[in-house]
């Protein structure tokens, strides 16, 4: 009996060191991300591809760049990439491709349904939607082999890929 009891005594100690100690691990309340530099790598893609690739230009206030990239995507075409939380929380990429495949774009699109099409900024987008993955996507292809389609997608609802899409302006 006098065995347990020590076992039991031990055992409390040890759980006693461990609340204190994770009680004293300092833990963050939210990670902060290092800020994106959209327009530097926008240029640098430019002056590699001479694409005439777009990216957003006067945002409204809350817009934050997450993430860009330039990289092979489906179909081993190069795409451009740019990223951006809105400021409802959600969501928004710009993805552009020259010479755009339908499989580039479904991929892109998340393989979600044609729902119409939008105007935004004099311009005719057709909106396709992801209901099951919450993916809504404008999308504006390229008329020719060498032109770029663009795909504004995202978690946002239109009016916020309208937004976006209505600030896209060639990069400089």
């Amino acid at each position: 009996m006098g065995n347990l009891r020590s076992m039991v005594i031990s055992m409390l100690v040890v759980l006693g060191f461990v609340v204190v100690w994770v009680a004293m691990v300092p833990r963050p309340n939210a990670i902060t991300q290092p800020p994106v530099d959209v327009t530097s790598v926008a240029q640098q893609v430019k002056a590699e591809t001479k694409w005439p690739i777009l990216q957003p230009q006067g945002l409204p206030d809350g817009w934050r760049a997450t993430s860009v990239r330039f990289v092979r995507s489906t179909d081993g075409l190069m795409t451009w990439h740019a990223g951006y939380q809105s400021p409802k929380g959600d969501y928004i990429a710009l993805e552009q491709t020259q010479g755009a495949t339908q499989g580039w774009v479904d991929a892109e699109t998340n393989r979600g349904a044609k729902e119409g099409t939008q105007v935004v900024a004099g311009q005719e987008w057709t909106r396709i939607d992801r209901k099951d993955k919450v993916q809504f996507s404008l999308v504006r292809r390229g008329a020719g082999p060498k032109d770029l389609t663009t795909i504004v997608t995202g978690t946002g609802p239109y009016d916020e890929l309208a937004t976006f899409a209505a600030s896209l302006r060639p990069v400089g």
